[in-house]
């Protein structure tokens, strides 16, 4: 099997950014929220907050959007476009993506991908992650729970931080838009 980073690997850009820019254009009142995003954002720059607890604070927006299984299949609808090309080339049936985006974000175009799936574990009702970031070596962890790592045959990443998984891959590529090099 093959497994893929989503963000700014196999998605032009990063589909969290990209979902709340989408929202907050049709729900303008999100801009509410920033000055605590904006202070959990500094917070974990300073060290002070782990990547979870920075973005619990900044999913907390999706409390005011009014339907957000509505909003994240127009959100698709307008965006699965920035599906990189080179993956639609090489994608198989067995391919896995794991992304520290929510999984409930991702999940309705990796079924149109027809891939797998393994992301943060976030409530789309209160933002609150239920488990850590998919992030470093949680992913390793969580990539465990469903497979082997011994079946990575390829990886792919736009991101070093995805070494603890690459290392398990028969080779592992980093993907900077199309180009794919050598880990």
């Amino acid at each position: 099997m093959n497994v893929y980073d989503f963000d700014k690997t196999i998605y032009d850009g990063d589909s969290s950014i990209d979902f709340y820019k989408f929202n907050l254009k049709r729900t303008p009142r999100l801009s509410k929220l920033w000055f605590k995003q904006a202070g959990a954002a500094l917070k974990y720059k300073l060290g002070k907050h782990d990547k979870t607890a920075m973005k619990t604070e900044f999913y907390k927006y999706f409390t005011l959007i009014d339907d957000i299984d509505q909003a994240i299949e127009e959100f698709w609808i307008a965006h699965k476009h920035k599906i990189q090309p080179w993956y639609l080339e090489q994608k198989r049936s067995d391919d896995v993506i794991v992304s520290a985006s929510p999984e409930f974000l991702l999940q309705p175009i990796c079924k149109e991908l027809g891939v797998a799936l393994i992301g943060s574990v976030v409530d789309p009702h209160t933002g609150r992650n239920l488990r850590p970031n998919c992030y470093g070596s949680e992913k390793v962890t969580r990539f465990n729970e469903h497979f082997s790592v011994d079946e990575i045959e390829e990886f792919y990443s736009d991101s070093y931080s995805d070494d603890p998984l690459a290392q398990f891959a028969k080779k592992s590529f980093f993907v900077v838009k199309d180009e794919l090099r050598p880990w």
